[in-house]
């Protein structure tokens, strides 16, 4: 692939804790000069992003139930309404984890089908589900969930938790939600090497705070 082709599936990150207004400047603008297809933010952010962000093609992506997944199905359907209000194009859902573990199928599916419909018509919407802390089984299901409650993505990893994207993951994800649906590799994507893999399983998009180094065939030492 050429690097046109790979900026243009990048969600360019920045979502730390202690992430400044200066920082979130310099995101926009490496988003902007290399047309990576969003910038991945903080809700409070997402007003900022979109000032900047104002006559290029560059998306606003943001996260909802952000990094644990445990909030409310109601708690999340406001976030994203809330979000889209202040110009998120994109919402990046956790799902409930807990409840996955417990074969609680139907609350798992209430939490995202909330976002969803909240998200329907207006923004898109993928669905985090923190592959690290999952078996095989756990994955394929929080896949299938997703896929019946309509969501345009599936995400291996918040960037927050034990692990990040592999490709082997990628690969049992792709499978399972079949080619209709997108899969982002998200956390710990830090080099070409590792990018290309991922696309080579299945990816669609690839979230990371390495996106400028990404292009330039470069290795960092941290991801996000």
């Amino acid at each position: 692939m050429t690097t046109a082709n790979i900026a243009a599936m990048i969600d360019h990150t920045l979502l730390k804790a202690d992430a400044t207004r200066k920082q979130i400047e310099v995101l926009c603008q490496e988003a902007k000069e290399h047309h990576f297809f969003s910038v991945c933010i903080n809700p409070n952010w997402i007003s900022t992003a979109k000032e900047l962000l104002n006559g290029s093609s560059v998306k606003v992506c943001t996260v909802i139930g952000f990094p644990l997944g445990a909030n409310t199905p109601e708690t999340k359907a406001f976030e994203t309404r809330h979000a889209i209000e202040y110009g998120a194009d994109e919402v990046d859902m956790v799902i409930n984890i807990g409840a996955l573990k417990d074969k609680n199928d139907e609350l798992v599916l209430q939490d995202i089908r909330a976002v969803v419909d909240a998200a329907k018509g207006k923004a898109l919407t993928k669905v985090i589900i923190e592959t690290s802390l999952l078996s095989r089984e756990e994955k394929v299901r929080a896949c299938e969930l997703s896929v019946k409650a309509g969501a345009d993505y599936v995400k291996t990893s918040t960037g927050f938790s034990t692990g990040g994207a592999t490709v082997e993951d990628i690969r049992l994800m792709r499978e399972t939600v079949g080619p209709d649906i997108g899969v982002k590799a998200s956390g710990g994507v830090r080099n070409t090497e590792d990018t290309q893999k991922m696309i080579d399983a299945g990816a669609t998009r690839i979230g990371a705070s390495a996106g400028v180094s990404i292009l330039k065939g470069l290795t960092v030492s941290s991801g996000y």
